[in-house]
């Protein structure tokens, strides 16, 4: 199973790697000092961004992660409650950074990624309550990674965020696969982006850049932001090679998102048809597979050994769950035969 390249590695679409046209485009690249403001690579990413967001100003930020945690600086205060989906990164993807960086309190709520305007409203706690923290902030994650790359539904986001609103609550969108959603919803990143005050997107996943993440809103917003940033460390220097980067992953690398969902979809086709395999092929709307094994089938560290000592790479997300990924570094062919291995492997072959 293993190929030229190596093995076939569906863990994250994190590991691609830069395409050679992308590492031209790095190399040539102009730069600057961006924390003097002064790299014109970063500022034409930032401007170009925000107005693909609909949004006023953007922020460059190193990782997906200190993009989170910046947002949850910005937008409440410590010892506020924050609202998200179950299972979001924020919670169990961040090593604690959303208590030890902002000293929130988070509360998960809904399933399968999502949740209603009427789950938001009944877990939100008031301000002024003699022993609740008030809620201040109500986050959404999408696509939803451990949900199985699910699309949060628009008009729903649109009710919460609304209900939000009326609230006195400040929205967030962790959008770090928003290109995703839109390329399978057909919407664009703008109108998905418009309910939120503020919004997080990536360049390092689906796009396949090898770092960076933005945040974009109200030019008030973004400034705070940059305080924040700094805080945490990530205002640096000479980094437009990294927007260089993402602006080619715009031109050349978004449309054919569609390519990876399609993998996605036939992988998931193969892997539902087994016996020993729990896969609802409702939850396959991206690049995401999340599936769970049947009691009788191996374990998912098992499996996930066996399948590396196959060529294939993939992810145990507990004990009988196990997580894959399309993206731009595996071809229709690769997927066809990962899924094959696992499936064997599923089913004691």
């Amino acid at each position: 199973m293993l190929t030229s390249a190596g093995p076939i590695d569906l863990r994250s679409d994190t590991v691609t790697r830069p395409t050679p046209p992308m590492r031209e485009a790095m190399a040539a690249a102009p730069v600057g000092d961006d924390q003097f403001g002064e790299d014109p690579t970063i500022n034409q990413l930032q401007e170009r961004v925000a107005a693909l967001l609909g949004k006023e100003a953007a922020l460059w930020l190193p990782t997906g992660t200190m993009a989170n945690q910046v947002a949850l600086r910005a937008l409440p205060r410590p010892g506020d409650d924050v609202i998200a989906s179950r299972e979001c990164h924020a919670v169990w993807h961040e090593t604690g950074g959303s208590a030890a960086n902002a000293g929130v309190q988070i509360t998960e709520i809904g399933a399968g990624g999502v949740f209603t305007a009427e789950e938001f409203l009944a877990a939100r706690k008031t301000r002024g309550h003699l022993v609740y923290p008030p809620t201040t902030l109500v986050e959404i994650e999408n696509t939803h990674n451990r949900a199985g790359g699910v699309i949060f539904p628009q008009d729903e986001a649109e009710r919460v965020c609304a209900a939000a609103r009326e609230h006195g609550v400040a929205s967030f969108m962790d959008g770090a696969r928003l290109w995703n959603a839109a390329i399978a919803s057909g919407r664009s990143p703008a109108s998905l982006a418009a309910p939120f005050d503020l919004i997080a997107v990536s360049f390092s996943k689906g796009l396949g850049a090898p770092g960076g993440s933005l945040l974009a809103g109200s030019r008030a917003l973004i400034d705070q932001c940059v305080r924040h940033r700094r805080m945490l460390g990530g205002a640096m220097r000479q980094v437009g090679i990294f927007a260089a980067a993402a602006l080619y992953a715009l031109d050349h690398h978004l449309a054919r998102l569609a390519e990876d969902h399609r993998h996605a979809r036939r992988l998931g086709e193969r892997l539902a048809q087994s016996p020993q395999i729990d896969l609802d092929l409702a939850t396959v709307q991206t690049n995401i597979l999340v599936f769970h094994l049947r009691p009788d089938a191996p374990d998912a560290a098992k499996l996930v050994a066996w399948a590396r000592e196959r060529g294939v790479l993939a992810i145990a997300f507990g004990p009988r769950t196990v997580r894959v990924a399309t993206h731009l570094d595996v071809s229709a062919a690769q997927c066809e035969a990962a899924a094959e291995v696992l499936v064997a492997l599923a089913e004691g072959r």
